[in-house]
């Protein structure tokens, strides 16, 4: 049997000195969370730290956990600090020391957290996801659109049981000027792993009926902070940056913004705040339509006493302008008939003139004239004879001259 021959406890009873004697001290490590698992029972959390290249392949790994009494500190120290769930998938730089058990192996133990890291990471990714959005041109997309000078119909994603909710709905309903809106409610969750696809969901809804709507409230209310993760995406950004509606976020986190607040039309910390935004956009159309009704009754005021003025200048000038244009209309009058009475005088001459002239050829062409130049008429009873075949053997006839008759009877034809 060879002499250095060993059983697998001994083999790691001899690893777990070298480990412990060579690496006692603790150690800060920069780590990626792949899997958080607590125990209900005991109270401690088991992780699995791992390392990725930039090729987002698994270069190294490790078993870590979390002792009880430390993870009832540093978990909510955390979550209140970055406003991000102690969750698989986060990076994290925690202080660790190193162990090695005959039966459960190498694992990590921490000790202390440091949530800056985090938060530059998370940080970082939100820079990431805007820059993106700049780069597509929709970043401020949603912030250039016109807040309707009365939003009133405004379409409402949120959680129905959220008290975010009913206070958003209590305050524009009890607001002091007595504005009214419509407010529709589409559900969505808004914590939890579905967040994203919720939201995305309630929009598709809105966009279908946007005709129906002046503007879009996301609003969450309560809530641990830690669940704000789920606003910090790339599709539900790109989404609401694009989205045709103005959208005003009102989703509870003071401290920073969301990558969502980041791209909405107005970012606002809470649902009350949110319903104060509306009413107060309400105030002010309020206030510029009292405005112009005032410049409106002093412009009719104004216009009044003007144009009464004017009746009163043009009472003041009838009289004369009467006597003026009686005296006017009186000497046109007079022109007038004077012209009238020349024409009239002017037009009798020339007609009597004329008439004068009809009455010497009426004379001239007279049978009278005719007979005294000469002439006779012959008649056969009482009618003139123009040709001698009217007359027969022994027809009386009678030869008119200027002076006197001569009565015959026709012997020859």
């Amino acid at each position: 049997m060879p002499q250095n021959e060993l059983s697998l406890y001994e083999l790691n009873s001899l690893l777990r000195r070298v480990v412990n004697k060579s690496f006692p001290d603790r150690y800060w490590v920069r780590a990626e969370l792949s899997e958080v698992r607590e125990n209900l029972s005991s109270g401690h959390c088991y992780l699995e730290f791992v390392e990725k290249s930039s090729a987002g392949q698994i270069i190294a790994k490790a078993k870590g956990m979390i002792w009880s009494t430390t993870y009832r500190l540093l978990k909510p120290y955390f979550e209140g600090e970055t406003g991000q769930a102690f969750s698989s998938g986060i990076k994290i730089l925690v202080e660790v020391s190193m162990d090695f058990h005959e039966l459960y192996g190498y694992s990590l133990t921490v000790h202390d957290i440091d949530p800056s890291y985090t938060l530059g990471d998370m940080a970082r990714r939100r820079a990431e996801i805007l820059k993106q959005l700049e780069e597509e041109g929709v970043l401020t997309l949603n912030k250039e659109l016109e807040m309707p000078v009365l939003p009133q119909r405004i379409a409402v994603v949120s959680s129905p049981t959220a008290a975010g909710y009913g206070d958003f709905c209590h305050q524009l309903k009890n607001n002091s000027r007595g504005f009214f809106f419509h407010t529709e409610l589409f559900p969505a969750l808004m914590q939890g792993d579905r967040v994203e696809e919720s939201v995305l969901s309630a929009l598709d809804a809105i966009l279908n009926r946007q005709e129906d709507f002046d503007a879009v409230v996301i609003i969450r209310g309560g809530g641990a902070t830690s669940d704000l993760s789920g606003f910090d995406t790339y599709l539900l950004a790109a989404a609401c940056a694009q989205f045709p509606l103005p959208i005003i976020t009102g989703i509870g986190h003071e401290r920073d913004d969301t990558v969502l607040d980041s791209v909405a039309h107005t970012r606002v910390k809470t649902p009350t705040a949110a319903a104060e935004y509306l009413i107060n956009c309400m105030d002010l159309a309020a206030d510029e339509l009292e405005v112009l009704i005032s410049q409106l009754h002093e412009s009719v005021r104004s216009r009044l006493t003007e144009e009464h003025r004017k009746l009163i200048s043009y009472r003041n000038r009838i009289p004369s302008a009467v006597v003026r244009r009686v005296s006017d209309a009186k000497l046109a009058l007079l022109t007038t008939r004077k012209d009238i009475s020349l024409a009239v005088q002017t037009l009798l001459s020339r007609q009597r003139h004329r008439l004068e002239l009809l009455q010497q050829r009426l004379a001239d062409a007279s049978p009278e004239k005719m007979l005294a130049r000469g002439y006779s008429i012959t008649l056969k009873d009482g009618k003139v004879v123009k040709n001698g075949d009217v007359l027969q053997l022994n027809d009386e006839i009678v030869t008119r001259l200027y002076q006197g008759e001569i009565v015959s009877i026709v012997t020859d034809l």
